[in-house]
Protein backbone atom coordinates (compact mmCIF):
# COMPACT_ATOMS: atom_id res chain seq x y z
CA UNK A 1 0.00 0.00 0.00
CA UNK A 2 1.03 3.64 -0.38
CA UNK A 3 2.54 5.84 2.33
CA UNK A 4 0.14 6.20 5.29
CA UNK A 5 -0.10 10.01 5.22
CA UNK A 6 -0.67 9.98 1.46
CA UNK A 7 -3.28 7.20 1.77
CA UNK A 8 -5.21 9.11 4.45
CA UNK A 9 -5.14 12.29 2.38
CA UNK A 10 -6.50 10.37 -0.60
CA UNK A 11 -9.26 8.84 1.55
CA UNK A 12 -10.22 12.31 2.77
CA UNK A 13 -10.57 13.58 -0.79
CA UNK A 14 -12.55 10.52 -1.90
CA UNK A 15 -14.90 10.74 1.09
CA UNK A 16 -15.56 14.42 0.40
CA UNK A 17 -16.22 13.66 -3.27
CA UNK A 18 -18.84 11.13 -2.14
CA UNK A 19 -20.40 13.74 0.20
CA UNK A 20 -20.02 11.46 3.19
CA UNK A 21 -20.66 12.68 6.74
CA UNK A 22 -17.62 13.52 8.82
CA UNK A 23 -18.28 10.55 11.10
CA UNK A 24 -17.81 8.09 8.23
CA UNK A 25 -14.58 9.80 7.17
CA UNK A 26 -13.35 9.54 10.76
CA UNK A 27 -14.10 5.80 10.67
CA UNK A 28 -12.20 5.43 7.40
CA UNK A 29 -9.12 7.23 8.71
CA UNK A 30 -9.08 5.32 11.98
CA UNK A 31 -9.42 2.04 10.08
CA UNK A 32 -6.54 3.01 7.78
CA UNK A 33 -4.37 3.57 10.84
CA UNK A 34 -5.33 0.12 12.14
CA UNK A 35 -4.27 -1.56 8.91
CA UNK A 36 -0.64 -0.96 9.82
CA UNK A 37 -1.11 -2.82 13.13
CA UNK A 38 -3.43 -5.73 12.38
CA UNK A 39 -2.83 -9.14 10.83
CA UNK A 40 -4.81 -11.34 8.50
CA UNK A 41 -7.43 -13.55 10.16
CA UNK A 42 -6.48 -17.13 10.92
CA UNK A 43 -8.27 -20.25 9.80
CA UNK A 44 -7.53 -23.70 11.09
CA UNK A 45 -5.82 -25.97 8.52
CA UNK A 46 -6.18 -23.45 5.69
CA UNK A 47 -3.52 -21.09 4.34
CA UNK A 48 -4.53 -18.04 2.30
CA UNK A 49 -1.83 -15.58 3.32
CA UNK A 50 -0.43 -15.14 -0.18
CA UNK A 51 -3.82 -14.34 -1.74
CA UNK A 52 -4.31 -10.84 -3.24
CA UNK A 53 -7.14 -9.83 -0.90
CA UNK A 54 -6.10 -6.18 -0.63
CA UNK A 55 -5.95 -4.00 -3.75
CA UNK A 56 -2.92 -1.75 -3.87
CA UNK A 57 -4.82 1.24 -5.18
CA UNK A 58 -6.68 4.26 -3.82
CA UNK A 59 -10.40 4.56 -3.19
CA UNK A 60 -12.01 5.75 -6.42
CA UNK A 61 -15.60 6.34 -7.49
CA UNK A 62 -16.37 4.76 -10.83
CA UNK A 63 -19.59 4.11 -12.71
CA UNK A 64 -20.52 0.78 -14.26
CA UNK A 65 -22.36 0.23 -17.52
CA UNK A 66 -25.92 -0.87 -16.82
CA UNK A 67 -28.95 -1.69 -18.91
CA UNK A 68 -32.02 -0.38 -17.15
CA UNK A 69 -34.33 -1.85 -19.78
CA UNK A 70 -33.46 -5.34 -18.58
CA UNK A 71 -34.94 -4.61 -15.16
CA UNK A 72 -38.69 -4.96 -15.59
CA UNK A 73 -40.80 -2.90 -13.17
CA UNK A 74 -42.99 -5.02 -10.91
CA UNK A 75 -44.86 -3.46 -8.00
CA UNK A 76 -45.08 -6.83 -6.27
CA UNK A 77 -41.32 -7.39 -6.16
CA UNK A 78 -39.10 -5.69 -3.59
CA UNK A 79 -35.75 -5.46 -5.33
CA UNK A 80 -32.46 -3.62 -5.28
CA UNK A 81 -29.77 -3.96 -7.96
CA UNK A 82 -26.15 -2.82 -7.75
CA UNK A 83 -23.50 -3.20 -10.44
CA UNK A 84 -20.12 -2.48 -8.94
CA UNK A 85 -20.51 0.82 -7.11
CA UNK A 86 -23.57 1.84 -9.13
CA UNK A 87 -27.02 1.42 -7.61
CA UNK A 88 -29.15 0.69 -10.65
CA UNK A 89 -32.55 0.39 -9.08
CA UNK A 90 -34.29 0.29 -5.71
CA UNK A 91 -37.95 -0.66 -5.70
CA UNK A 92 -40.01 -0.88 -2.53
CA UNK A 93 -43.82 -0.56 -2.41
CA UNK A 94 -45.14 2.73 -1.10
CA UNK A 95 -47.11 0.99 1.67
CA UNK A 96 -43.84 -0.30 3.14
CA UNK A 97 -42.21 3.13 2.88
CA UNK A 98 -45.22 4.57 4.68
CA UNK A 99 -44.75 1.96 7.41
CA UNK A 100 -41.19 3.20 7.92
CA UNK A 101 -39.23 0.54 6.03
CA UNK A 102 -35.92 1.89 4.70
CA UNK A 103 -34.11 0.23 1.79
CA UNK A 104 -31.26 2.17 0.24
CA UNK A 105 -27.57 2.09 -0.59
CA UNK A 106 -25.15 2.25 2.31
CA UNK A 107 -23.91 5.80 1.61
CA UNK A 108 -27.40 7.27 1.34
CA UNK A 109 -28.10 5.63 4.69
CA UNK A 110 -25.03 7.32 6.20
CA UNK A 111 -26.21 10.71 4.91
CA UNK A 112 -29.98 10.50 5.46
CA UNK A 113 -30.27 8.20 8.50
CA UNK A 114 -27.15 9.12 10.48
CA UNK A 115 -28.42 8.02 13.91
CA UNK A 116 -29.30 4.50 12.77
CA UNK A 117 -26.19 4.21 10.64
CA UNK A 118 -23.89 5.27 13.46
CA UNK A 119 -25.61 2.95 15.92
CA UNK A 120 -25.55 -0.22 13.82
CA UNK A 121 -22.79 0.02 11.19
CA UNK A 122 -19.87 -2.21 12.31
CA UNK A 123 -21.66 -2.94 15.59
CA UNK A 124 -21.76 -6.73 15.12
CA UNK A 125 -18.47 -6.95 13.17
CA UNK A 126 -15.71 -4.87 14.76
CA UNK A 127 -13.33 -2.79 12.69
CA UNK A 128 -10.29 -3.93 14.65
CA UNK A 129 -10.91 -7.69 14.39
CA UNK A 130 -8.28 -8.19 11.71
CA UNK A 131 -6.53 -6.55 8.77
CA UNK A 132 -9.37 -7.32 6.35
CA UNK A 133 -12.10 -5.84 8.55
CA UNK A 134 -10.07 -2.63 8.88
CA UNK A 135 -9.46 -2.59 5.12
CA UNK A 136 -13.21 -3.03 4.61
CA UNK A 137 -14.08 0.11 6.57
CA UNK A 138 -11.26 2.22 5.16
CA UNK A 139 -12.02 1.41 1.50
CA UNK A 140 -15.75 0.66 1.56
CA UNK A 141 -17.20 1.42 -1.90
CA UNK A 142 -20.63 -0.26 -2.11
CA UNK A 143 -23.41 -1.74 -0.03
CA UNK A 144 -27.02 -1.71 1.15
CA UNK A 145 -28.99 -0.74 4.24
CA UNK A 146 -32.34 -2.20 5.29
CA UNK A 147 -34.36 -1.17 8.34
CA UNK A 148 -37.62 -2.87 9.29
CA UNK A 149 -39.53 -1.01 12.05
CA UNK A 150 -41.10 -2.54 15.14
CA UNK A 151 -43.80 -5.16 14.50
CA UNK A 152 -43.65 -4.75 10.70
CA UNK A 153 -43.78 -8.01 8.78
CA UNK A 154 -42.59 -8.01 5.17
CA UNK A 155 -44.24 -11.05 3.63
CA UNK A 156 -42.45 -11.12 0.27
CA UNK A 157 -38.67 -11.56 0.23
CA UNK A 158 -36.41 -8.63 -0.54
CA UNK A 159 -34.24 -9.50 -3.54
CA UNK A 160 -30.76 -7.99 -3.84
CA UNK A 161 -28.85 -8.53 -7.09
CA UNK A 162 -25.20 -7.55 -6.56
CA UNK A 163 -22.90 -7.70 -9.57
CA UNK A 164 -19.14 -7.39 -9.24
CA UNK A 165 -17.85 -5.34 -12.16
CA UNK A 166 -14.66 -7.04 -13.35
CA UNK A 167 -14.71 -5.12 -16.62
CA UNK A 168 -12.74 -2.55 -14.60
CA UNK A 169 -9.73 -2.83 -12.32
CA UNK A 170 -11.59 -2.06 -9.11
CA UNK A 171 -12.12 -4.16 -5.97
CA UNK A 172 -15.65 -4.69 -4.68
CA UNK A 173 -15.83 -3.79 -0.99
CA UNK A 174 -19.48 -4.18 -0.09
CA UNK A 175 -21.39 -4.03 3.19
CA UNK A 176 -24.98 -5.14 3.76
CA UNK A 177 -26.59 -3.98 7.01
CA UNK A 178 -30.01 -5.38 7.95
CA UNK A 179 -31.74 -4.16 11.11
CA UNK A 180 -34.94 -5.93 12.15
CA UNK A 181 -36.48 -3.99 15.02
CA UNK A 182 -38.48 -5.62 17.81
CA UNK A 183 -41.20 -7.98 16.65
CA UNK A 184 -40.48 -7.52 12.91
CA UNK A 185 -40.07 -10.21 10.26
CA UNK A 186 -38.16 -10.10 6.97
CA UNK A 187 -36.75 -12.44 4.32
CA UNK A 188 -33.70 -11.27 2.34
CA UNK A 189 -32.26 -13.00 -0.74
CA UNK A 190 -28.82 -11.98 -2.01
CA UNK A 191 -27.44 -13.09 -5.37
CA UNK A 192 -23.75 -12.38 -6.08
CA UNK A 193 -22.41 -12.59 -9.63
CA UNK A 194 -19.53 -11.21 -11.70
CA UNK A 195 -19.27 -9.60 -15.14
CA UNK A 196 -15.90 -9.24 -16.90
CA UNK A 197 -12.69 -11.18 -16.47
CA UNK A 198 -10.21 -8.80 -14.84
CA UNK A 199 -8.68 -10.02 -11.58
CA UNK A 200 -10.01 -8.16 -8.53
CA UNK A 201 -10.51 -8.90 -4.84
CA UNK A 202 -13.96 -8.88 -3.25
CA UNK A 203 -14.41 -8.02 0.42
CA UNK A 204 -18.05 -8.76 1.32
CA UNK A 205 -19.56 -8.24 4.75
CA UNK A 206 -23.06 -8.69 6.15
CA UNK A 207 -24.38 -7.60 9.53
CA UNK A 208 -27.77 -8.82 10.70
CA UNK A 209 -29.20 -7.10 13.77
CA UNK A 210 -32.15 -9.18 14.99
CA UNK A 211 -33.67 -7.35 17.93
CA UNK A 212 -35.95 -8.99 20.49
CA UNK A 213 -38.72 -11.21 19.04
CA UNK A 214 -37.71 -10.47 15.45
CA UNK A 215 -37.11 -12.92 12.59
CA UNK A 216 -34.60 -12.69 9.75
CA UNK A 217 -34.29 -15.31 7.00
CA UNK A 218 -31.16 -14.52 4.97
CA UNK A 219 -30.38 -16.52 1.83
CA UNK A 220 -27.31 -15.99 -0.32
CA UNK A 221 -26.45 -17.48 -3.70
CA UNK A 222 -22.76 -16.77 -4.26
CA UNK A 223 -21.34 -17.29 -7.74
CA UNK A 224 -18.52 -14.77 -8.10
CA UNK A 225 -16.12 -15.26 -10.97
CA UNK A 226 -12.94 -17.29 -11.32
CA UNK A 227 -10.71 -14.18 -11.32
CA UNK A 228 -12.05 -13.01 -7.96
CA UNK A 229 -10.33 -13.71 -4.65
CA UNK A 230 -13.08 -13.37 -2.06
CA UNK A 231 -13.08 -12.67 1.66
CA UNK A 232 -16.50 -12.68 3.32
CA UNK A 233 -17.62 -12.07 6.87
CA UNK A 234 -21.25 -12.51 7.88
CA UNK A 235 -22.45 -12.02 11.43
CA UNK A 236 -25.81 -11.89 13.19
CA UNK A 237 -26.46 -10.36 16.60
CA UNK A 238 -29.57 -12.15 17.87
CA UNK A 239 -31.68 -10.73 20.69
CA UNK A 240 -34.15 -12.23 23.15
CA UNK A 241 -36.46 -14.78 21.48
CA UNK A 242 -35.20 -13.62 18.09
CA UNK A 243 -34.77 -16.04 15.19
CA UNK A 244 -32.16 -16.01 12.40
CA UNK A 245 -31.89 -18.49 9.53
CA UNK A 246 -28.87 -18.50 7.22
CA UNK A 247 -29.07 -20.43 3.94
CA UNK A 248 -25.95 -20.10 1.79
CA UNK A 249 -25.02 -21.68 -1.52
CA UNK A 250 -21.28 -21.05 -1.87
CA UNK A 251 -20.76 -21.58 -5.60
CA UNK A 252 -17.99 -19.10 -6.37
CA UNK A 253 -15.55 -20.10 -9.11
CA UNK A 254 -12.59 -18.30 -7.48
CA UNK A 255 -10.66 -18.84 -4.26
CA UNK A 256 -12.77 -17.97 -1.24
CA UNK A 257 -12.23 -17.67 2.50
CA UNK A 258 -14.67 -16.43 5.09
CA UNK A 259 -16.52 -16.51 8.39
CA UNK A 260 -20.17 -16.92 9.32
CA UNK A 261 -21.06 -16.07 12.92
CA UNK A 262 -24.32 -16.18 14.86
CA UNK A 263 -24.19 -14.53 18.28
CA UNK A 264 -27.12 -15.65 20.45
CA UNK A 265 -27.10 -12.72 22.86
CA UNK A 266 -30.59 -12.82 24.38
CA UNK A 267 -32.45 -15.55 26.21
CA UNK A 268 -34.44 -17.90 23.96
CA UNK A 269 -32.69 -16.89 20.73
CA UNK A 270 -32.44 -19.30 17.79
CA UNK A 271 -29.90 -19.57 14.95
CA UNK A 272 -29.73 -22.11 12.14
CA UNK A 273 -26.72 -21.75 9.83
CA UNK A 274 -26.99 -23.87 6.67
CA UNK A 275 -24.43 -23.96 3.86
CA UNK A 276 -23.59 -26.00 0.81
CA UNK A 277 -20.40 -25.55 -1.20
CA UNK A 278 -19.06 -27.05 -4.44
CA UNK A 279 -15.43 -26.58 -5.49
CA UNK A 280 -13.87 -27.32 -8.88
CA UNK A 281 -10.59 -27.16 -10.81
CA UNK A 282 -7.77 -25.81 -8.58
CA UNK A 283 -10.08 -23.75 -6.42
CA UNK A 284 -9.41 -23.31 -2.69
CA UNK A 285 -12.24 -22.58 -0.24
CA UNK A 286 -12.13 -22.31 3.55
CA UNK A 287 -15.07 -21.51 5.84
CA UNK A 288 -15.48 -20.97 9.57
CA UNK A 289 -19.13 -21.38 10.57
CA UNK A 290 -19.61 -20.41 14.21
CA UNK A 291 -22.61 -20.21 16.53
CA UNK A 292 -22.08 -18.85 20.05
CA UNK A 293 -24.69 -19.30 22.79
CA UNK A 294 -24.47 -16.35 25.19
CA UNK A 295 -28.07 -16.27 26.41
CA UNK A 296 -29.95 -18.86 28.42
CA UNK A 297 -32.12 -21.42 26.63
CA UNK A 298 -30.71 -20.54 23.21
CA UNK A 299 -30.41 -22.89 20.26
CA UNK A 300 -27.55 -22.84 17.75
CA UNK A 301 -27.49 -25.21 14.77
CA UNK A 302 -24.95 -25.68 11.96
CA UNK A 303 -25.42 -27.86 8.89
CA UNK A 304 -22.67 -27.76 6.23
CA UNK A 305 -22.26 -30.03 3.22
CA UNK A 306 -19.59 -29.76 0.56
CA UNK A 307 -18.65 -31.47 -2.71
CA UNK A 308 -15.04 -31.36 -3.95
CA UNK A 309 -14.21 -31.98 -7.62
CA UNK A 310 -10.96 -32.17 -9.59
CA UNK A 311 -7.87 -30.62 -7.89
CA UNK A 312 -9.79 -28.35 -5.54
CA UNK A 313 -9.72 -27.96 -1.76
CA UNK A 314 -12.54 -27.33 0.72
CA UNK A 315 -12.20 -26.87 4.47
CA UNK A 316 -15.24 -26.64 6.76
CA UNK A 317 -14.68 -25.61 10.38
CA UNK A 318 -17.88 -25.81 12.41
CA UNK A 319 -17.57 -24.08 15.78
CA UNK A 320 -20.26 -24.36 18.44
CA UNK A 321 -19.61 -22.49 21.67
CA UNK A 322 -21.73 -22.32 24.83
CA UNK A 323 -20.35 -19.80 27.28
CA UNK A 324 -20.63 -19.99 31.05
CA UNK A 325 -24.07 -18.95 32.21
CA UNK A 326 -25.93 -20.01 29.05
CA UNK A 327 -27.62 -22.90 30.81
CA UNK A 328 -30.43 -24.78 29.13
CA UNK A 329 -28.90 -24.10 25.71
CA UNK A 330 -28.37 -26.36 22.72
CA UNK A 331 -25.54 -26.53 20.18
CA UNK A 332 -25.56 -29.08 17.39
CA UNK A 333 -23.66 -29.28 14.12
CA UNK A 334 -23.11 -31.45 11.07
CA UNK A 335 -20.15 -31.01 8.74
CA UNK A 336 -19.97 -33.42 5.81
CA UNK A 337 -17.71 -33.37 2.76
CA UNK A 338 -17.94 -35.59 -0.33
CA UNK A 339 -14.68 -36.03 -2.27
CA UNK A 340 -15.19 -36.81 -5.96
CA UNK A 341 -11.55 -36.99 -7.09
CA UNK A 342 -8.39 -38.65 -5.79
CA UNK A 343 -6.64 -35.32 -6.44
CA UNK A 344 -9.04 -33.30 -4.29
CA UNK A 345 -8.40 -32.29 -0.67
CA UNK A 346 -11.01 -31.74 2.00
CA UNK A 347 -11.63 -31.59 5.71
CA UNK A 348 -14.58 -31.17 8.06
CA UNK A 349 -13.61 -30.06 11.54
CA UNK A 350 -16.28 -30.00 14.25
CA UNK A 351 -15.27 -27.91 17.27
CA UNK A 352 -17.31 -27.74 20.47
CA UNK A 353 -16.35 -25.26 23.20
CA UNK A 354 -18.61 -25.88 26.19
CA UNK A 355 -18.31 -23.93 29.43
CA UNK A 356 -21.64 -24.82 31.05
CA UNK A 357 -23.03 -28.06 32.48
CA UNK A 358 -26.80 -27.87 31.93
CA UNK A 359 -26.69 -27.94 28.11
CA UNK A 360 -27.19 -30.18 25.10
CA UNK A 361 -24.36 -30.35 22.57
CA UNK A 362 -23.45 -32.66 19.73
CA UNK A 363 -21.65 -32.89 16.42
CA UNK A 364 -21.18 -35.10 13.39
CA UNK A 365 -18.49 -34.97 10.69
CA UNK A 366 -17.53 -37.05 7.69
CA UNK A 367 -15.11 -36.80 4.77
CA UNK A 368 -15.03 -39.43 2.05
CA UNK A 369 -15.85 -40.58 -1.48
CA UNK A 370 -19.19 -41.47 -2.99
CA UNK A 371 -20.78 -44.57 -1.46
CA UNK A 372 -19.87 -47.39 -3.92
CA UNK A 373 -23.07 -49.27 -3.02
CA UNK A 374 -25.17 -46.29 -4.12
CA UNK A 375 -23.21 -46.01 -7.36
CA UNK A 376 -23.53 -49.74 -8.04
CA UNK A 377 -27.28 -49.63 -7.40
CA UNK A 378 -27.83 -46.76 -9.86
CA UNK A 379 -25.43 -47.99 -12.57
CA UNK A 380 -26.84 -51.53 -12.43
CA UNK A 381 -30.11 -49.99 -13.56
CA UNK A 382 -28.56 -48.51 -16.67
CA UNK A 383 -27.79 -45.01 -15.38
CA UNK A 384 -24.47 -43.67 -16.79
CA UNK A 385 -21.72 -43.02 -14.24
CA UNK A 386 -21.68 -39.22 -14.46
CA UNK A 387 -25.44 -39.01 -14.18
CA UNK A 388 -25.36 -41.44 -11.25
CA UNK A 389 -22.73 -39.30 -9.53
CA UNK A 390 -24.91 -36.20 -9.90
CA UNK A 391 -27.87 -38.07 -8.44
CA UNK A 392 -25.82 -39.17 -5.42
CA UNK A 393 -24.54 -35.63 -4.93
CA UNK A 394 -28.05 -34.20 -5.11
CA UNK A 395 -29.14 -36.69 -2.47
CA UNK A 396 -26.12 -35.83 -0.32
CA UNK A 397 -26.91 -32.11 -0.45
CA UNK A 398 -30.67 -32.65 -0.14
CA UNK A 399 -30.67 -32.33 3.65
CA UNK A 400 -29.60 -28.70 3.31
CA UNK A 401 -31.39 -27.90 0.05
CA UNK A 402 -34.74 -29.04 1.43
CA UNK A 403 -34.27 -26.84 4.51
CA UNK A 404 -34.15 -23.65 2.42
CA UNK A 405 -37.63 -22.17 2.88
CA UNK A 406 -38.05 -20.24 -0.38
CA UNK A 407 -38.82 -22.41 -3.42
CA UNK A 408 -37.38 -19.92 -5.90
CA UNK A 409 -34.11 -19.82 -3.96
CA UNK A 410 -33.94 -23.62 -3.92
CA UNK A 411 -34.60 -23.80 -7.67
CA UNK A 412 -31.95 -21.21 -8.47
CA UNK A 413 -29.45 -22.95 -6.23
CA UNK A 414 -30.12 -26.30 -7.90
CA UNK A 415 -29.60 -24.65 -11.30
CA UNK A 416 -26.22 -23.26 -10.20
CA UNK A 417 -25.32 -26.59 -8.61
CA UNK A 418 -26.02 -28.54 -11.81
CA UNK A 419 -23.85 -26.16 -13.81
CA UNK A 420 -20.95 -26.48 -11.36
CA UNK A 421 -21.21 -30.27 -11.32
CA UNK A 422 -21.38 -30.51 -15.12
CA UNK A 423 -18.36 -28.23 -15.53
CA UNK A 424 -16.43 -30.13 -12.86
CA UNK A 425 -17.16 -33.57 -14.28
CA UNK A 426 -15.82 -32.53 -17.67
CA UNK A 427 -12.32 -32.39 -16.15
CA UNK A 428 -12.47 -35.40 -13.83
Amino acid sequence: MTDLAEAKQQLTVASQQNEEPASLLDRRLAARDLMAKLRLPRMQRFNFRDWPLIADQPLEWVSSDTDLEKIAPDDEVIRVTQVGQTTVKVHIPERLRAAGVVLTDIFTAARQYPEMFEKYFMSAIKTDENLLTAYHVAYLNAGLFLYVPKNVEIEKPIEAELVQDNTQGQPLISHILVVADRGSKVKFIQHLTTVGDQANPANMMIELIARDNSEIDFSSLDELGAQTHTYFKRRADIGRDAHVEWAVGLMNDGDTVGDMDSELLGEGGYANSKMIAVTTRKQEVGVNNRVTNHGKHTTGLINQRGVILENSELIFNGIGQIIHGAHGSKADQQNRVLIMSDRARGDANPILLIDENDVEAGHAASVGPVDPHQMYYLMSRGIPRKQAERMVIRGFLGAVLSAIPAADVRNKLVEILERKLTDGQQYQ
